[in-house]
């Protein structure tokens, strides 16, 4: 049988997804979120471990749907950026920079749409 676009409709759906680097500098994990585009939308700080590193991944899931989490940010050179914060205040990602504060609230929803259901890449 066949489906007429009236009746049904086939998605495509691409999600972000985590990436876990090693540093050889530092010999630290960091994760970075990837957009379905390959962009970096959120980036973490450095963990000990790979396990904390994963924490930090589930902390990031599990906090980024609230807008009460994200800090928005000016930097010293003007442009726009954003953290979003644990429940206990603490930073666990950074975004990277925006020329605009409509670009980082863009950048906000799309942290919001893929960090739920990203998966993860371990590359360390």
């Amino acid at each position: 049988m066949l489906c007429s676009i009236k009746h049904c409709t086939l998605k495509k759906i691409i999600m972000g997804k985590f990436v876990i680097s090693k540093s050889r500098l530092n010999n630290q994990y960091y994760f970075n979120l990837k957009a379905s585009n390959g962009e970096s939308i959120l980036s973490s700080e450095g963990y000990t471990t790979n396990q904390s590193c994963k924490v930090g991944i589930e902390s990031v899931r599990s906090n980024s749907p609230y807008d009460s989490r994200y800090d928005k940010k000016i930097a010293s050179n003007g442009n726009y950026y954003f953290t979003l914060l644990a429940t206990n205040g603490q930073v666990i990602g950074k975004s990277e920079m925006y020329s605009s504060s409509q670009g980082r609230d863009s950048g906000i929803a799309s942290v919001k749409v893929n960090a739920p259901s990203a998966s993860i890449e371990d590359n360390s």
